[in-house]
């Protein structure tokens, strides 16, 4: 149900925020992304004949070439999971108050929290959250509620958007303290975290492969926080859990994930999917809903919501968290993702996108005035350090060549210079692809 806000409502709205109108909102967008003129003739079209301009002027766009990754990446998404998710009996599921009517749903959910269970080797996982930025920061949430502890170690090389999530949600807590972690050669600095581990430390929180695409050495990071009584909060890119170690055989108390890599499209940031798992010990402090499987009075296999530390469900001030939903359609999609392609599909992904990095990476370090930044192992992404400005370069390159070489980092991360660039190269690249952006670089440089 929706129900219009009156113009009294919208201006006590804006009283209450501080401003004047809905137009001082936005200020900080560009005009012209607020007005943009379409090459329409007014009202001498009809809605049939303008829906046939629209789609002539859509057909100008041509998608770049592009090897940006950051956090979101671009994947094959094999073509039984849109045909699958489109069926109705899921696009009309709603939430599953009621296990005797929603018996297909939370099968769904049962099947991605057992497939996730899998992947990151941990004991449970919850029906999903928003995101991976949300879900790390329910997981530290969690860690602190566990301990008791206000000190919170980050690793430096930590996602940005993370980061911000996660001290958004302590926004109003000034008694805890966020601690970055340095690093060494775009690594966690093992010794400097010694020394920063005190009784105080509630957890340690990093993700691998990190931000600039490095595998972090996880077992060494955990044993140093478990050792002070600290617990470890985890982020992995399931997408290379298929090669890659995963948290629970490094002994990860929580560990989270992007699911976005799982079946789900790139699509201007979302909907996307986030993935929170723990040790058994810890499952009450798991935010959202748990599906369970069971036997009716009749002995007949059949799924029940077994947990739910939802403020819809318990008194607020006991509840885990005050997110109310999961991605359910994002986490099915994943599902039928991760059964189609099974553990040996998963490896062979793993590889795939290694491999296309490895080759990105020495094709592109060749180039006269390129060199990697860093000489530690990586997944699918790594920095490459360009002569002059990385931002002015994917302009050009851009503009002339329409390749998107990837991510500038100046902004994000100062210290590394101008010519910083993260570079991504999935298992969606192809020989040709990479010796593309080789060419365009080499060009440009």
């Amino acid at each position: 149900m929706f129900t219009a806000n009156t113009q009294k409502d919208r201006e006590e709205m804006l009283k209450t925020i501080g401003v004047s109108s809905v137009k001082d909102l936005l200020k900080q967008v560009p005009a012209k992304f607020l007005h943009p003129a379409f090459d329409l003739p007014g009202a001498a079209l009809d809605e049939q004949q303008t829906a046939r301009r629209m789609k002539v002027l859509a057909a100008a766009n041509t998608a770049p070439l592009s090897f940006l990754g950051a956090g979101a990446y671009e994947r094959y998404i094999p073509a039984a999971v849109k045909a699958l998710i489109s069926r109705g009996e899921y696009l009309t599921a709603y939430t599953p108050y009621q296990a005797e009517a929603s018996q297909g749903i939370l099968q769904t959910i049962y099947e991605y929290q057992s497939s996730v269970c899998a992947l990151y080797a941990m004991d449970c996982a919850n029906a999903s959250m928003y995101d991976g930025a949300s879900a790390f920061g329910e997981a530290v949430r969690a860690a602190v509620r566990v301990t008791g502890k206000k000190k919170v170690l980050c690793q430096e090389t930590l996602n940005p958007q993370y980061l911000q999530t996660l001290k958004t949600y302590f926004a109003n807590s000034a008694e805890y303290q966020f601690v970055a972690i340095p690093s060494k050669d775009g690594l966690v600095d093992a010794d400097k975290l010694s020394a920063l581990l005190g009784t105080d430390t509630a957890c340690v929180a990093f993700q691998t492969p990190n931000f600039f695409g490095l595998l972090e050495d996880a077992p060494r990071i955990s044993e140093l926080a478990h050792k002070a009584g600290a617990l470890v909060v985890a982020a992995a890119d399931p997408a290379g859990l298929g090669s890659l170690t995963p948290p629970g055989e490094y002994g990860a108390d929580f560990a989270v994930g992007e699911g976005q890599s799982l079946g789900l499209p790139l699509s201007y940031g979302g909907p996307y999917l986030g993935i929170f798992t723990c040790k058994k010990e810890f499952v009450r402090q798991m935010p959202g809903r748990i599906a369970g499987m069971t036997r009716d009075k009749d002995g007949k296999r059949g799924f029940v919501l077994t947990l739910q530390a939802r403020e819809q469900h318990i008194r607020r001030d006991k509840a885990a968290s005050n997110i109310c939903s999961n991605e359910a359609l994002c986490a099915l999609s994943a599902t039928i993702y991760l059964a189609l392609l099974g553990p040996e599909g998963l490896k062979e992904l793993a590889k795939a996108n290694a491999g296309a990095a490895a080759f990105a990476a020495a094709k592109l370090s060749a180039i006269p005035g390129a060199a990697l930044k860093f000489k530690g192992a990586f997944f699918n992404e790594f920095v490459l350090e360009v002569k002059g400005d990385a931002a002015a370069l994917r302009e050009k390159v851009l503009a002339g060549e329409n390749i998107d070489i990837g991510l500038p980092l100046k902004e994000l991360y100062p210290a590394l210079g101008p010519g910083a660039l993260l570079v991504c190269a999935t298992e969606t690249k192809t020989e040709e692809d990479i010796l593309r952006l080789e060419k365009a670089i080499r060009e440009n440089i």
